[in-house]
Formats: C-alpha cells, structure tokens, sequence
C-alpha cells in the first residue's frame, strides 16, 4: 500500500548513514557490506507524496536518452541450485539470530558450467471424484459437483498432480466428515485443531482431497469460474482483497507488534529509539531479550494474523481473487540486514493451498525489493530509494531481479499455474526518483527473463505499477510484449483535499478511477489497490507518529458510533469504485486492520475490508456495486470497446515487441543512473553471477503420491545467483554515506576505471588483487 509521508525533494539525495560509517569489509565472494545493526543510523526521510488528488495526477518525470555500456552474461551450470545444507551467508554472518527460522531445503548438486542459454539481451540475470467419496453440501452443491468438479477435474493437471480420481474411501482430516468438497454450511477442521462453518451463500464450495492435493475444481462462487477454467479478463470480473500486513508488516496494520517498541531506549542500532518499520522492529525484537521477545514474534504475527478461515471468509464474502504481498526476505537475506529470514515463504505455501481449496485466485506480487524501491515503510526500510538509483542502485537491481526469477520459477511449475495467474515483479517504484527510462530497461529485462522461462502466451501475466505517474503516462508500452498488465492504487487519503461532503466522493470513484482509457491505450489496467479512506485519518494511516491532516478524525476513528449515514456514505464511495473500476477488476486495501495493543480495537476502520463487512460499509454482495454510477448520473464518459489486441492476451504477436521500443531500451545496465554525484554509471559497484541458487521449498504430501515438484520450472535456466566480488569491499546497499560510495577490491585499492565501453563487464569479472 500507498504510505507517503512529507519527504525529501526528489532531486535530493541524502545518506541515510552518519559520516562515521564506513563500507564493510568482505570476503571470499559474500553478500552486501549491509550495515551490521551496531552502526549508527540516521532517521531517515521518506519520498514525496505522489498525488495531489484524485482528479490531477502529477507529471512525467525528465527524459533520460543516454545509452552505454553492458555486461557479460552468467556463468551457467547444469543446474543452478545449492547443495543440501549449503547456504550462501558466511557462517560469520551477523544477524544470526534470525538463521534456522525458515522452512527451505536448499536442492540439487551444482554441476560443470556450460554455455549459458539465456536471451541476448539479458546480459547478467537474467476426477477428485471417488468410489465413495463422502459429500457433506447443500442439495445445490451437489449437481455443480457432479457437473463440475468430476467433469473438469483432469484439466491443466501436472502428471499425478490436477484432478484424477481417488482410490478408495476419502478421508480427509480437515473435515469432520472425510469429505473432499462442501458447500454453504460445510465444517471445516484446521490445521490447530479447531473448526468453524463454512458460509458462502453465493455457491461456492471448497475441494480438498489429501490423495490428490492439487486438485482445482473449486470455485469461489457460481458466478466466479472454477480455478481449472479459464479465466477471460474482458469479461470475468476480478473482485479481490489484499492481505496487506501478512507477511510485509505496516504498522497502520499490524500495530500492536510495533507499539510494543515505541520509545524503547535509544542504542546505536536504533538512534532515538524509533521504530517505524519493519527493519526497526525487526532490530527491536532481536535486541528484546526477555520473555516473549526475539524475532520469532514476526513468525507467531505470520501464524495468528491470517489463517484458513480468512480465506474461507473472503470466497464467502463473494471475492474470487487475493492479491498477496510478499517480502523478498522470504527468499533470503545478506549479512546485515535485520529481516526474519525464509520463514514468509512456508505461509506463502499455505496461501496457494488455501487459496486452491477455496477456488480463490492469487495476484503474487514482491513488495519489498533490496535497498528500497520507494523508500516507504511497506517497503521494509523508510528512507531513500536505493532501487536503480544512487550508488548501489544497479547492484539492488541485480539482486531484486534475481529474486523475480526464483519465483517465476516456482510459480511456472504446473501445480501453480492455475493458482497463481497474476505476478507482480515490484510494488509500487516510484518513477519520480528512478525515472522511466531506467525503469523500462528493467522491465523490459524481467519481461524477456520470464518469458524464456515461462514461454510465450504461457504462465502467469506480468503485473507492473504506474509509479504514481497516472495510467495515462504507459500508452503504447512495449507494445508486441507478451501479457503486461498495469496496476494503479488511487487513494484519496494522501491528496489533502478532504473538505467534501459524503455526497462528493462517489464521483470520485465512479469518474477519476475509471480505467477505461487506459484499457484502450495500454491494455489490461486493474486496480491493485484502493480503499474506503477519504481522509487520512486512522492510526499511523500516513507513519508511526504522524498527525492525519484532517480535522474530524475523533469521529471517523470511533466507528463503533458512525451513524447510518456516515456508513451508506461509506459504503457509495466503495461501491462507485468497484463499479468504476469492475472490469477488468480491483483490490481492496486490505481485508484486515489488527486491533491496537492499546485501545483494544482497530485505529483505522477505512481500511478493513472485513470490519466493513461486519458494521455495514462494505457491501455483503460486491455485485450491487454494478450500476451504482450510472444510478447517480455518473456514468462512465469513456467507453471501452470490451476487447485487447491479440498480443495482449498472449495472442498473435505476442512476445514480438516493437523493433523501436528495443532499440531504445534493450541496453542494460541503464546508463544513467540519478542521484551519483555526477559518477559514469559504468563503473557503479556491481554483483557478479557466481553463486549457486537457493531453492524455494515445495510442499510435502503424506497421503498423497504427486509431489509438490521441486522449485524450478525451466531446467534449460541454469543461470548462477549474483554475488559480491570476492576481494571487494562495498558500499552500505541501503544507502552509502558520502566518501564511500564506491566499491574497493584487493589491498584497499580503488575500483579500476576501465573504458567506458567495456567497464561493466571489466567490474564484474575483476579479480582480488
């Protein structure tokens, strides 16, 4: 989600870190000279405000026309991954308290190299139905069962894993009855034992049999199509919620856990004693060494916060599609940096098997990426953006499309496919500061990575967002690419301009929302976020220890005593957006706000799908909303003519992108890169590809006899995982101070200036002197 505190001028560099730090020494090829948690650390400012309200999205940012410079491709192997029991930090590493937490096992021998089979221009990263199944449903379910989940129960089924037939008596510990599907007022037994009634009064029924674990016949509701159908995106409306403050932690959120820190004693890790994020709580929670402290709170919030009744709920509240943030830390985590390690990913593995059972669909999305692509707390560290832009911009850059390539693989494998249809590379970067051109290069990159992997017209679509520059700014992008869809989060709690009657806002959602234009000039535009809010009121709505700007937020926090029609003028303003923006869909932001520690009760009652639900404005159907702009003479002044060219689909011409898009885009690293000090790009610090992969775990199946595959879709992807270079000592990632923003290789020796030319690749294959 959107946070945008007051910050620093865009044109403004700062380092975040005291003149005493200095670049951290490294050896034998480990990861980033990160600061350890006992250096200083400035507070640190966050971006601009990207709107100024809903009606007025900003403008473009400068052009940046400089091509130079490329880099060597990976060294490759027969097959990139770790060793069993080989991780890739330094058994020195700092942080060790965080190590052991995660659920990964690490696969695979790594092999000879060979020549490397990634694209040109990629230069460095590149039925269920049994003999005497046992049926506990409504009498409606029952025929959609026979029609439905017997007849489609095979399609798009890996070998031994989709659909099929079981073998003998179902017996399903999940249900008190060993039945493998259910409907409207069904039991469902967790994991932990306890039970609740399944409700969804809108025909969906779950499927979950433990003899035929990736089994997709469920479907979220009947008018929602079952997860092995297929979905058409210009007609089939994705009506979904985010699970924001899962596994990426806001404080608005998930207060409790970071008002437990507040005013805690200053130290060096944590000057002030702020906490504001989740890389200051994460410091907080490791310095907390009494009972009930330690990281391991993060785990317990990752259990507790959300769990498979949510899930059950949300198809039940007649949503069909779950946007899910997740942290690159789930993946790993290099030497300094305080996050809880690989623990996110076995509940991202619960969500693709909730989600599957419950016939939901999953849009995937990273929302955190190394040094921060927008310097806001949901970005794990507020502060500069250190993403393709200042020193070690392009250096995050290697590491962050890396991890879009371990999760491309994971979710190309079949099992996940029909699960995981949308897959968003980066949340939210903020284009004001990287600028476009940069950024097209990477996405053009990730674009041809996946792509080889995945091929063409197959896996999941390619999700980026507007960078708060508007949908109009993305006319024509890349056009002939293979399924790019654009996502734009428009808020009004960030605008200011709250002086409105509740009359006003539905215009709002039904008018300035609206996507239609960009349907026509981009292609499929959704809406990954939005929300209730129409001020920015709420507990840390804008920042931990922010004052909201707006003047009444006594009455809008105490929602227990909002009168009906402050609920009805809620509830239109929620409606006019999912009316405006119903095809191809939206997300709400988010589906739950956890109580404060302090109150007793959630802060930020415009943000909670569910506790609208509960109280009256959300709507229990989201299909009322359709009609609701044209009822109060709001209709939609920009029509779309309801279809996408060919190639946008993955169609005729798909994966052809325009001969003049890649001249103008295909050189990478960008050769110019803001906030360096006047610094040739070329001979910016750099990773160089050396390392073996580490591999996402899969599920394990006791009664069942498919297995969960093993993590990596594209054999032929043998690319190696990028590394420091071992000699070299370098800059802090996250935002090096002044005087240090270099890497140094060999006996403190200055990185070499090779001919500009050739002096990327000259960087990446340098040696220890």
């Amino acid at each position: 989600m959107s946070v945008h505190p007051p910050g620093q001028d865009p044109a403004h560099f700062e380092s975040p870190f005291g003149d005493s730090a200095a670049p951290s020494a490294i050896e034998d090829g480990s990861h980033s000279g990160a600061p350890s948690l006992e250096n200083p650390t400035d507070r640190l400012d966050a971006p601009p405000t990207p709107y100024s309200n809903p009606f007025s999205p900003p403008g473009t940012p400068g052009t940046r026309d400089s091509y130079v410079g490329a880099v060597s491709p990976s060294p490759t192997a027969s097959r990139p991954m770790l060793s069993e029991g080989v991780s890739r930090n330094p058994s020195d590493a700092p942080l060790a308290a965080g190590a052991g937490l995660g659920a990964f096992s690490e696969k695979g021998g790594l092999a000879a190299a060979s020549g490397s089979s990634r694209r040109r221009r990629l230069y460095i990263w590149l039925g269920v139905a049994a003999a005497a199944i046992v049926v506990v449903v409504l009498a409606v379910i029952l025929p959609v069962y026979f029609t439905v989940i017997k007849k489609h129960s095979g399609s798009g089924a890996a070998s031994g894993g989709h659909g099929g037939s079981s073998s003998g008596a179902a017996t399903n510990p999940e249900s008190p009855t060993g039945a493998v599907t259910g409907g409207d007022g069904s039991t469902i037994t967790m994991q932990d034992g306890t039970s609740f009634t399944y409700k969804n009064p809108f025909g969906g029924f779950w499927v979950d049999d433990p003899s035929d674990p990736f089994n997709n016949s469920a479907r979220a509701q009947s008018f929602t199509p079952a997860l092995n159908e297929p979905w058409d995106y210009a007609k089939d409306q994705i009506r979904g919620v985010n699970l924001g403050g899962w596994l990426v932690l806001e404080p608005f959120i998930a207060p409790a856990l970071f008002e437990k820190y507040q005013n805690v004693t200053p130290s060096p890790a944590l000057p002030g004693g702020l906490v504001v994020d989740e890389w200051s709580l994460s410091v907080a929670m490791i310095n907390d060494t009494s009972e009930g402290g330690g990281i391991e709170q993060i785990e317990k919030h990752y259990a507790t916060f959300i769990t498979e009744q949510d899930f059950a709920q949300i198809a039940g509240a007649g949503l069909n599609w779950i946007r899910l943030p997740v942290p690159y830390w789930a993946i790993e985590t290099w030497p300094g940096e305080p996050f809880l390690e690989k623990v996110a990913w076995k509940y991202v593995l619960l969500a693709f098997k909730w989600a599957r059972k419950y016939g939901l669909r999953i849009y995937l999305e990273l929302h955190t990426v190394p040094g921060s692509q927008n310097g806001y707390n949901h970005s794990g560290r507020l502060g500069p953006v250190n993403f393709l832009n200042g020193f070690m911009g392009i250096a995050n850059a290697q590491r962050t499309m890396d991890y879009i390539r371990y999760i491309t693989e994971f979710i190309t494998q079949q099992e996940y496919q029909d699960v995981v249809p949308l897959w968003g590379i980066i949340n939210e970067p903020l284009l004001g500061i990287i600028g476009r051109d940069q950024l097209t290069r990477f996405y053009l990159q990730a674009h041809d990575m996946i792509r080889e992997i995945t091929g063409i017209g197959k896996g999941a679509y390619i999700v980026i967002h507007d960078g708060f520059q508007g949908t109009g700014s993305w006319k024509d992008f890349l056009p002939g690419s293979d399924r790019i869809v654009l996502d734009t989060h428009p808020y009004v709690a960030f605008g200011g301009d709250f002086n409105h009657p509740l009359s006003y806002w539905p215009q709002v959602g039904c008018i300035a929302y609206n996507n239609n234009q960009s349907q026509t000039d981009f292609g499929i535009t959704l809406s990954g976020e939005f929300s209730g809010a129409i001020n920015d009121c709420g507990k840390w709505v804008q920042n931990v220890g922010s004052t909201p700007s707006a003047t009444d937020c006594d009455q809008w926090d105490d929602w227990q005593n909002w009168t009906q029609d402050m609920k009805t003028g809620i509830k239109n303003f929620v409606m006019s957006q999912m009316d405006g923006m119903h095809l191809p869909g939206y997300f709400f932001w988010t589906w739950k706000v956890g109580n404060s520690s302090v109150t007793g009760k959630v802060e930020a009652p415009f943000w909670s799908y569910q506790l609208g639900l509960e109280n009256g404005w959300i709507p229990t159907d989201p299909r009322e909303a359709l009609g609701l702009c044209q009822s109060l003479g709001f209709a939609q002044n920009v029509p779309w003519n309801g279809t996408y060219q060919p190639w946008q689909t993955g169609g005729a011409g798909a994966g052809d992108i325009a001969a003049t898009a890649v001249a103008s885009f295909s050189q990478y690293p960008p050769p110019e890169i803001s906030n360096v000090s006047g610094e040739d790009p070329a001979q910016l610090p750099v990773y160089t590809a050396t390392s073996a992969v580490p591999t996402l775990p899969t599920p394990t199946f006791s009664a069942a006899t498919v297995t969960g595959g093993d993590g990596w879709a594209d054999p032929a992807d043998t690319s190696l995982a990028v590394v420091q270079i071992a000699g070299c000592a370098y800059p802090n990632a996250w935002g090096p101070q002044p005087g240090s923003t270099a890497a140094v290789c060999g006996a403190g020796a200055a990185t070499p200036a090779p001919a500009p030319a050739a002096a990327v690749r000259a960087f990446a294959t340098a040696t220890a002197a």
